[in-house]
């Protein structure tokens, strides 16, 4: 790929404002592998709401829930933008008084296909609950709903995982 070609999609990337928002993520695990997905898909910043927990702010005290996230993370907290936001409808709506869109990643009756939903920028998605999913009030001030089709006998994948599939096909060039 040539030099000018690889400036022209760095600049386009760069213009791109995609945010995460985790909300109520129970494990420290799935938190730190989500910070590592979002470093590598180039998502600007995480919104962790809810009981998710959230990365050490201190090298000297770190709860055992900010050492898994640590570990996991491998070091990507210290490189993605976070904040922790006490109310994920007030982020929500936030977000939208600043042009974001608002897309949750979740099975539902008006869920489309991830493959086929064609994203507008700035955007914003949620990932939520692996046991509950999203919150029906939650989802109501989205203005998608995405979900990834399952082939299996499943009907979910890990959040870090389903986050990885949709996020990376969100923010592709």
């Amino acid at each position: 790929m040539s030099a000018t070609v690889l400036a022209a999609r760095k600049r386009k990337m760069e213009n791109k404002i995609f945010y995460i928002i985790a909300h109520n993520i129970r494990s420290a695990y799935n938190v730190g592998a989500i910070f590592r997905t979002v470093d590598g898909m180039g998502a600007k910043k995480i919104y962790l709401t809810g009981y998710t927990a959230f990365p050490a702010n201190s090298a000297i005290y770190k709860s055992s829930a900010q050492k898994m996230i640590e570990k996991t993370a491998l070091g990507a907290e210290k490189n993605v933008s976070w904040e922790k936001v006490k109310s994920i409808s007030s982020l929500i709506s936030d977000l939208k008084k600043k042009g974001f869109k608002i897309v949750a990643l979740e099975q539902s009756k008006k869920s489309v296909s991830y493959e086929k939903f064609k994203p507008s920028f700035p955007l914003a998605l949620i990932i939520g609950s692996e046991p509950r999913g999203i919150n029906v009030r939650i989802l109501e001030k989205c203005d998608k709903i995405i979900e990834i089709p399952m082939r299996g006998m499943k009907n979910s994948l890990n959040v870090s995982v389903a986050l990885g599939i949709a996020g990376y096909q969100l923010n592709s060039d």
